[in-house]
């Protein structure tokens, strides 16, 4: 099996209790055909979604084709995620008390979001890294004194952080399994104005006295977080575990019609869509706008998915071509902007006193 016949059997194997007609082609190549279990684990484990395909084929009452060492290996991993994640669980219960006893209503965004709604029916089918969550901006400063304030700190306390557009560093507390990222912003500057706290805030809804997106702003959210934060429409790259909740949303709302408020989103939302639409096996939900720019987005990314050479060189020169631009804003930053001037001038204090002092 190569990258791309593996990547399109994990996408088969994660929609097995919702689509038929992928249980059965699953089902035959299990018992038909030889599986290359390695790669199977190597890139569902890179994708964050190995809980979830070892849930999924257990519910589907599939496991028994496996390879008995792999299902254990599979359950241990599964259960010690599981409990993590309820650790988490716990984590976020008791930041959202402290929160909201001091007037301030955090959003919390993606995996830890998921968590307290009924997408899964095992919690441990979700990896998650970060506790995200957003408010908004005058409640910024306010929030981070609160979170500081309750015993945590910078993740990385010896590093002198630069401005950043998003959210303040990663802050982390004794005790605690995930760190915490405050947002003020959602997406990078270029598109922060399309998709904000603003639009976040509108028709979001409790669960639990957890507030959390809309579902169309969930499924658009699980899709930028991959297309635009981690540059996937760039590279023409899919994360599954993106795909996987963007699959598991499109069952809560239209995806297609979750896009129509955007302008220069749209594109590479519906994008993504039609990459899902490809690996999951073309499931009505996750039915895309077609269009001779997306048919040629699709084009680039299935070529991506067969030929690693150009895939590797491709993705080493647009992630260069990435860094200058971003290099370039950063600079002009520094000389029209008090804040990033400040923290410019202060870095280089800071690397000049630590350089006497090794000296």
């Amino acid at each position: 099996m190569n990258y791309k016949e593996t990547l399109f059997f994990i996408g088969k194997c994660l929609t097995v209790n919702y689509e038929k007609s992928n249980l059965e082609i699953v089902k035959s190549q299990l018992i038909n055909t030889v599986i290359d279990w390695d790669s199977v684990v190597k890139i569902s484990t890179s994708h964050f979604v190995f809980p979830a395909l070892y849930c999924n084929l257990k519910k589907a009452n599939l496991l028994e084709f496996l390879p008995k060492d792999l299902v254990d290996y599979m359950q241990h991993i599964t259960q010690l995620n599981r409990e993590r994640n309820l650790e988490i669980i716990k984590q976020v219960k008791g930041i959202n008390e402290l929160l909201l006893k001091n007037n301030v209503t955090p959003i919390y965004l993606k995996g830890v979001g998921y968590l307290f709604q009924d997408f899964y029916d095992d919690v441990a089918e979700r990896m998650i890294a970060d506790i995200d969550f957003i408010i908004s901006k005058e409640e910024y400063k306010k929030t981070i004194h609160l979170i500081e304030k309750n015993g945590y700190s910078k993740l990385d306390k010896h590093i002198h952080h630069s401005p950043s557009f998003k959210h303040h560093p990663r802050l982390q507390k004794k005790g605690c399994l995930a760190a915490i990222e405050i947002h003020k912003e959602i997406l990078i500057e270029k598109f922060a104005d399309e998709f904000n706290y603003d639009v976040a805030k509108n028709n979001s809804f409790k669960i639990n006295n957890i507030t959390v997106l809309s579902y169309d702003n969930q499924l658009s959210l699980s899709i930028l977080a991959n297309q635009i934060n981690d540059d996937g429409f760039y590279i023409k790259n899919l994360t599954l575990k993106h795909a996987y909740d963007v699959y598991l949303l499109s069952k809560k709302t239209n995806a297609k019609n979750a896009f129509q408020k955007f302008n220069r989103l749209k594109y590479p939302l519906n994008c993504f869509l039609a990459s899902c639409y490809q690996v999951f096996n073309n499931i009505d939900s996750l039915a895309y706008e077609t269009s001779v720019k997306t048919e040629k987005y699709l084009s680039d990314f299935n070529m991506y998915l067969v030929d690693d050479k150009k895939r590797e060189r491709d993705y080493k020169r647009i992630k260069l071509k990435l860094y200058l631009i971003r290099k370039k804003d950063f600079i002009l930053k520094t000389i029209f902007h008090k804040e990033y001037r400040n923290w410019f001038i202060n870095d280089f204090l800071i690397k000049l006193k630590l350089k006497k002092l090794a000296s």
